[in-house]
């Protein structure tokens, strides 16, 4: 049986590149789009989320990923680039009146292209929530058998 806790956060601004939105970058579609089709050929599908990763700061808390559910290594997305290694955990947002089933995407640092991230701020990705914006306060819910909570919450 999995290990729920609560924690608060901040939803906060990223590199803009999960989405697609940034101006710079070099992936118009998003990320989480090129990459998906890759996810599901091993197994995960990301069809019921929106195709973007909400980013949620809860310094001072800091995570380390120990055992997630799903772990792809040497996953060759991006044309020209060597793979890279994902997990992902289950977790749950509450924003309001709204709780989402969603999940922490972990791009594994030491695979990774760019963008990195603090250890204090995990990356979501869940169905569109009306109302989450820039400086939000939400909760998240984490299974602490697969993400190991570091520090007062």
């Amino acid at each position: 049986m999995p290990t729920w806790t609560r924690i608060r956060g901040t939803v906060v601004e990223g590199y803009r590149v999960a989405s697609g939105r940034a101006e710079d970058s070099p992936y118009p579609e998003g990320t989480i789009e090129m990459q998906s089709p890759h996810f599901l050929e091993r197994g995960l599908d990301l069809s019921g989320f929106y195709p973007a990763t909400i980013g949620v700061s809860c310094r001072p808390v800091r995570f380390v990923v120990k055992r997630p559910e799903y772990t792809f290594r040497n996953v060759e997305w991006a044309p020209g680039y060597p793979g890279e290694d994902f997990s992902f955990s289950r977790c749950r947002i509450v924003f309001g009146d709204a709780a989402e089933d969603g999940l922490v995407y972990y791009p594994h640092p030491e695979t990774k292209i760019g963008h990195f991230h603090d250890d204090s701020t995990l990356e979501i990705i869940a169905p569109y929530v009306d109302g989450i914006r820039y400086g939000a306060e939400i909760e998240i819910e984490i299974n602490t058998d697969e993400i190991e909570v570091i520090g007062e919450r």
